[in-house]
């Protein structure tokens, strides 16, 4: 008989093996590389065109360009004192740009978001866009020093490096960033809540404009920069989606914010004694009816039964008296 064939050994190799190690600087490429590879080119566009008009704004107001005269122009109008009936109004709806109110109702909100969700993402976001946003204006209005329209010195200056804060403008830029987050942050009304922060945005600058309190420049880098911060919200969410994950980790550490398990109780032990049968337990008795019998009495009309007497192929029901009925059973020898 021909011998079978032997199943080949597998061999095993004496060769040290190599274990890739990826370090800090891999993991933060990597994350990046995902960030900007969910971004799409519209959005990225978005992104550039909008950088491209505040480093606009910002140089115009530096090299002295027209668009100073266009803030000259609109400041020697004094809107406040040609339409004095909206004043009271739009003192009132300037609060809704303010860092102070706005932020503390949007933190609130997103509080109970994050209860409701179990998750702290909304309130990182909220904490990320404002700190985005403090980079992003806070240095420009350090670096111009611009004063305001009512601190202004010489007609026609662009009234820099005088050691102002209003170039660009807080209220506008905030306003964009507050309301923007929580269009953002929407689950069921983007749309509607993205067209309301718009017109908000859009209002509350042109409210500080009427007021006198900012030049029209100062509204369009505030827009920019309020728009700037909300399209970096994509590139942070990585970022925000780790520190997410340790406020969830601390929360919910044992021994720290972790509730007792709850122990369960003993339950109760039956005595049994060995040996000696268990006493058994006294039946329920059946409950008697107390209930007395019903006597029924017949009147006279009821006396006489129905007798069926069949003729042919067609039975008719008779009525008789109670005693030939009786007299008949008998000779028949049927019970009554």
């Amino acid at each position: 008989m021909p011998a079978k064939p032997e199943s080949p050994v597998p061999r095993i190799s004496t060769a040290p093996r190599t274990v890739p190690i990826q370090s800090e600087r891999d993991s933060v490429t990597t994350t990046t590389e995902s960030a900007l590879s969910s971004i799409s080119r519209r959005h990225a566009l978005l992104f550039g065109i909008t950088a491209v008009l505040y480093l606009a704004v910002v140089l115009a107001i530096m090299l002295d360009s027209p668009l100073v005269d266009l803030d000259w122009a609109l400041q020697q109008l004094r809107p406040y004192r040609q339409w004095p009936q909206a004043l009271p109004y739009l003192d009132i709806w300037v609060i809704a740009g303010q860092r102070g109110p706005t932020a503390i109702a949007a933190c609130l909100w997103l509080g109970w978001r994050c209860y409701r969700t179990h998750s702290s993402r909304p309130l990182l976001v909220m904490g990320m866009a404002l700190l985005l946003l403090n980079v992003t204006v806070g240095g420009v209005k350090i670096l111009t020093g611009r004063l305001g329209p009512h601190y202004a010195h010489y007609v026609g200056s662009p009234e820099l490096f005088s050691g102002g804060t209003i170039f660009p403008s807080g209220h506008t830029a905030n306003a964009v960033v507050t309301w923007g987050v929580l269009a953002y942050l929407a689950v069921r009304w983007r749309r509607t809540g993205t067209v309301l922060a718009a017109l908000t945005a859009a209002s509350i600058g042109l409210t500080t404009v009427y007021l006198g309190t900012h030049w029209i420049s100062d509204v369009f880098a505030g827009w920019a920069a309020g728009a700037l911060v909300l399209l970096s919200l994509p590139l942070a969410e990585p970022a925000v989606a780790a520190l997410d994950e340790r406020v969830l980790a601390v929360w919910h550490r044992e021994g720290r914010f972790a509730r007792p398990a709850p122990v369960p109780r003993p339950k109760p032990a039956t005595a049994h004694w060995p040996g000696r049968p268990l006493p058994a337990r006294p039946q329920p008795a059946q409950a008697r009816s107390t209930t007395p019998a019903r006597t029924v009495r017949l009147s006279r009309s009821d006396r006489y039964s129905m007798v069926s007497s069949a003729s042919g192929s067609t039975a008719r029901t008779v009525r008789q008296p109670r005693s030939a009925a009786s007299a008949r059973a008998r000779s028949t020898g049927s019970p009554r």
